[in-house]
């Protein structure tokens, strides 16, 4: 039995595999948990196993942060994690714990033409590196390095590098976003569900366009980024429609940036909670167009595939697959 688990900055999912000599099948028990209203990892674990008793051999986790010899301390949650305590509380010898887009890079493997949706098809497939970029509560990368036989995951904290604006818009957003964080400004400030309502605010102090009053009411009573981005998709307030459009341009531009730091011809995918609900305006031709404004590589990056991930449960299938080929 393989215990995994998917560790974000809004919810928790843990499920139980049953592994063969072949595959990894459907989890035989699945739970989701709220993150934010647990103080620890350890508190989620010891309430699933008590719920789903078993005799687990093997257990990882896929985890917002960067994971250092064992530990982590979470970004966007006040936990700090330790495979050791996990291990004592499962009962097993040794718990993995994996960056959660280095999770979702392992589940990649097992995904199906129906769990993806294709933005940009090659029409020169080649094997080689691939890249992985996931916006949801924070912004995660990770790369995918072809050895000439299989793909060996690699994590990254990507996310948390410099914003690089491309434009007179973007300088400004920075300028606004340095004023309003302080010194360093990354891209998760700006590409995020925070990061959207970010944009939005920057385009609404700047006089971009106007608030509409329902919307400042919708805003101020419930989630922030979900009152804006649904304003946008209905094309209710062109404030919202402004700002999740510069939200997917920034979005293309980084991914663009990711298949230039692997040269991930063997495709760039897109994870994380956001890219499905927005789908429709990632096909709308922003998200590409930024992508493939590279200049004198601009030729390398249009041929790269682009994959959007539909199936929100790829991190966790890629923790249990983590587990099962390490064990």
């Amino acid at each position: 039995m393989i215990l995994a688990g998917d560790i974000g900055g809004t919810k928790t999912n843990v499920a139980l595999f049953e592994a063969d000599a072949a595959q990894l099948g459907a989890p035989i028990t699945q739970q989701s948990f709220p993150s934010k209203q647990y103080d620890s990892l350890d508190a989620i674990i010891k309430e699933y196993v008590a719920a789903h008793p078993a005799e687990v051999k093997y257990a990882c986790f896929g985890i917002a942060g960067p994971v250092v010899g064992g530990r982590v301390e979470t970004p966007n949650l006040a936990w700090k994690v330790d495979g050791n305590v996990l291990a004592e509380t499962i009962g097993v010898a040794r718990v993995a714990l994996i960056n959660d887009l280095e999770a979702t890079a392992y589940g990649i493997e097992g995904l199906k033409d129906a769990q993806l949706h294709t933005l940009n098809a090659s029409d020169q497939p080649r094997t080689g590196h691939r890249a992985l970029i996931a916006a949801g509560t924070g912004l995660g990368m990770a790369g995918l390095f072809w050895d000439g036989g299989r793909y060996h995951p690699i994590a990254s904290e990507g996310g948390h590098a410099d914003f690089a604006p491309r434009n007179d818009t973007e300088v400004a957003l920075l300028r606004y976003l340095t004023e309003k964080f302080g010194g360093h400004v990354s891209y998760e400030r700006a590409l995020s569900g925070p990061g959207l309502f970010n944009i939005y605010s920057f385009l609404r102090d700047t006089k971009q366009a106007d608030e509409p009053d329902w919307l400042a009411e919708e805003i101020a009573s419930g989630d922030k980024t979900a009152a804006v981005s649904k304003a946008a998709l209905a094309n209710k307030a062109e404030l919202a429609v402004k700002a999740l459009d510069l939200f997917v341009e920034i979005y293309g531009a980084a991914a663009g940036n990711l298949a230039l730091t692997f040269k991930s011809v063997g495709g760039l995918y897109i994870g994380g909670g956001i890219a499905p609900k927005i789908i429709e305006k990632l096909k709308s031709g922003g998200f590409l167009h930024a992508f493939q404004d590279k200049g004198r590589m601009s030729s390398l990056v249009a041929s790269i595939p682009v994959h959007v991930i539909l199936d929100d449960k790829t991190a966790l299938y890629g923790a249990a697959r983590c587990a099962y080929n390490n064990r």
